[in-house]
């Protein structure tokens, strides 16, 4: 069973959640500090832990509600899809068609599993299967004959009844029908012999049967106890992860012993973890003493080939497993102390101790081994939940970590909260969410732009919006992808005012990014503060798949979002692959990159001449295949700068050069139409 979402209701500073969705195996739920992003984690861990953790209604029910509490509340209730190979095995258990994909679970405080079928509320009845009654109720006791006909009349009657009974579920009832049955039996027996014989035979057969069909049906599980029973078992274990504590790689074996020994002693994460480890590396921590207190150098020369094996065997479960950090671990033992060291195969170094790795390195290690212990060496099926991960590494160890979840989510599902904004992977809008504080309590929402100013800010710096707070003062917003853009729009703009034509709305603040995927965050962004924004991308591949990321991933998570995205081909051409650029003919572009590059061309020997544009398409890449054939690098600003001057001076569209004040006008009055919609 795969988690599709989950909602937490009555535990600590939440009296509901709402519905958490996850859209993804990876999931990321921003929040400030004392926001309830631990109270939501612990929640959802305790509904299936790997040792027993139970909700605690004195200490976790919300503060100020104490008269409301009560084992019977929800406190967790977890949506699953069922597999293929689960649908099967539900299907062979209840007597209606089984068409359901998913099942609700829900756990309240008292630790009670109940399971629902949203899809089909009656799919398992409280009621034995069809099935079941049948092999119960069948071979009742046949009389021999000779009998009386009016005792075999009732006899067949009485075993229909039974069997009636026992399919209306009438199992209660079943006592009284029976002695009412034996009565009637008995009133009916023939006065010959050997009839009298055989009816008394089959008397006695029978009531035995009626004890048994009885006991049977009153212990036999109903449809629902035994899909109960069979989805109970298939929960996911759900492991959360607090404290990220550095592994240290050394141990004094015969202590560590003497405390996995001791009933009275209990072992700390960290022993359990090099228990775990010598296990799954195949190691005896009695042989290993064993053998280092045995003063034969043989035995002694055996142990550090059993340690040399068993590193082999935890690096080829664990180093490779992510595909960062390549690593090879190696053990050894000097006389009773156990020493883990390490090797990075991509620096040459050697072998150096776990504790004298980076910081960083040391973390990383320690996390992996610390998901090992917990899963059991399996790394599969299971639901992570991560709490403030990454929080002592620095944003490029931050940046490595997202990759490392990622691999994680590949065979489980995780879930991980923060406030850090290098934790928000941008390139997945649709596995944020955010949780804040209500005067409902804490509520987990979809909606970014709903979050409070401490969300905000977290997701604020995460779009790397910090040096451009500045821009967001105005209502109406047209974002697009570099300053030439800004430089070329803006002054076209003012042409066409300047002889009393229509160009930007004058309410509109134009903001220049650093390419098309700054226009998406930035863009996001401004939606996110409630403002109007237009988004112009170039509709060069780039431009296409970023407007494509912004309508279809970012956009979505913002409800009744107030925005458009423009590509600027489908403005003037309909759907070829242009440029800002392409508002001009080719034969003025070319001869603003000559004046913008002359001193360049004039150090390199290079006549004007020789610039030759080859093919068809965007000018502006056309350019530059010009320019890298002449190796000469190619600035575009430069050409717009001349671009921008040209348009300063001139006051009406007519001294446009050819063609290009029919594209302006298309281009300007498809951004004043988006802002319009």
């Amino acid at each position: 069973m795969d988690i599709i979402s989950f909602r937490v209701r009555k535990y600590r500073n939440i009296q509901d959640s709402g519905e958490v969705e996850l859209l993804d195996r990876l999931t990321c739920i921003v929040g400030k500090n004392q926001s309830g992003k631990t109270a939501l984690l612990r929640a959802l861990h305790k509904f299936n832990p790997r040792d027993a953790d139970p909700y605690v209604l004195s200490r976790e029910w919300p503060r100020g509600h104490r008269l409301e509490r009560d084992l019977n509340e929800i406190v967790c209730e977890v949506k699953f899809k069922l597999a293929v190979d689960e649908q099967r095995a539900l299907a062979e258990l209840t007597s209606k068609e089984m068409k359901a994909g998913e099942v609700l679970i829900t756990k309240d405080y008292d630790g009670k599993f109940e399971i629902h079928f949203p899809e089909d509320p009656d799919l398992f009845p409280n009621a034995l299967h069809p099935n079941s009654i049948d092999e119960i109720c069948r071979e009742f006791p046949r009389w021999l004959e000779p009998v009386g006909p009016e005792f075999g009349n009732v006899a067949a009657g009485c075993i229909n009844e039974t069997t009636r009974f026992a399919k209306e579920g009438r199992f209660g009832e079943l006592k009284n029908l029976a002695s009412a049955q034996i009565q009637g039996l008995q009133s009916n027996r023939s006065e010959q012999y050997p009839e009298r014989q055989n009816e008394d035979a089959f008397v006695q057969a029978y009531g035995k049967k009626l004890e048994q069909v009885r006991t049977q049906l009153e212990q036999a599980s109903t449809m629902q106890q035994r899909a109960h029973d069979y989805l109970v078992k298939r929960i996911p274990t759900f492991i959360y992860m607090e404290e990220y504590r550095a592994f240290r790689g050394s141990a004094g074996l015969e202590e560590l012993k003497q405390q996995r020994d001791n009933p009275r002693y209990r072992l700390t994460q960290e022993e359990e973890t090099i228990l775990m480890i010598l296990k799954l590396s195949g190691l005896d921590l009695d042989k290993l003493i064993e053998q280092g207190a045995s003063g034969d150098q043989n035995i002694i020369h055996e142990r550090q080939l059993d340690l040399q094996d068993a590193a082999r065997t935890l690096t080829r479960q664990v180093a490779g497993r992510w595909g960062q950090n390549n690593y090879r671990i190696e053990f050894r033992a000097d006389g009773q102390t156990f020493f883990t060291e390490i090797e990075e195969t991509d620096k040459d170094v050697g072998m150096i101790p776990l504790e004298e790795q980076s910081k960083g390195f040391q973390w990383f290690f320690s996390f992996d081994l610390h998901f090992m212990h917990d899963s059991e060496g399996t790394f599969e099926g299971f639901v992570l939940l991560l709490d403030e991960p990454g929080l002592h590494l620095h944003p490029g160890g931050q940046d490595d970590l997202l990759a490392r979840l990622d691999a994680y989510a590949e065979k489980n599902t995780l879930i991980y909260t923060t406030h850090l904004p290098f934790m928000v992977d941008l390139r997945e809008p649709q596995r944020v969410k955010v949780i804040g504080q209500t005067k409902n309590g804490a509520v987990v929402s979809d909606d970014l732009g709903a979050s409070q100013p401490e969300e905000k800010l977290t997701l604020q710096a995460a779009l790397g919006m910090k040096a451009r707070q500045s821009n967001l003062v105005c209502e109406r917003n047209l974002v697009v992808e570099g300053p030439e853009d800004y430089w070329i729009i803006t002054a076209l703009s003012n042409v066409f005012e300047r002889s009393g034509k229509p160009g930007l709305p004058e309410d509109v603040m134009v903001t220049a990014c650093g390419g098309a995927s700054e226009v998406v965050h930035e863009a996001t962004f401004m939606v996110g503060q409630g403002l109007q924004v237009v988004a112009l991308f170039d509709s060069d591949g780039e431009g296409k798949a970023q407007r494509a990321r912004l309508r279809d991933k970012w956009l979505t998570r913002y409800k009744g979002a107030r925005s458009e995205s423009l590509l600027i081909g489908e403005i003037l051409s309909g759907d070829h692959a242009l440029t800002i650029e392409d508002l001009f003919p080719e034969d003025y572009y070319l001869e603003k990159l000559l004046a913008s590059h002359e001193q360049k061309l004039k150090a390199k020997g290079i006549d004007k001449g020789q610039m030759k544009l080859e093919g068809e398409g965007p000018i502006v890449p056309r350019v530059g295949r010009a320019c890298d054939a002449l190796d000469v690098q190619f600035s575009k600003g430069s050409v717009g700068k001349l671009i921008k001057r040209d348009l300063v001076l001139w006051n009406s569209p007519i001294a446009l050069p050819r063609g290009t004040q029919e594209k302006a006008e298309k281009l300007l009055s498809a951004i004043r139409a988006a802002f319009e919609r």
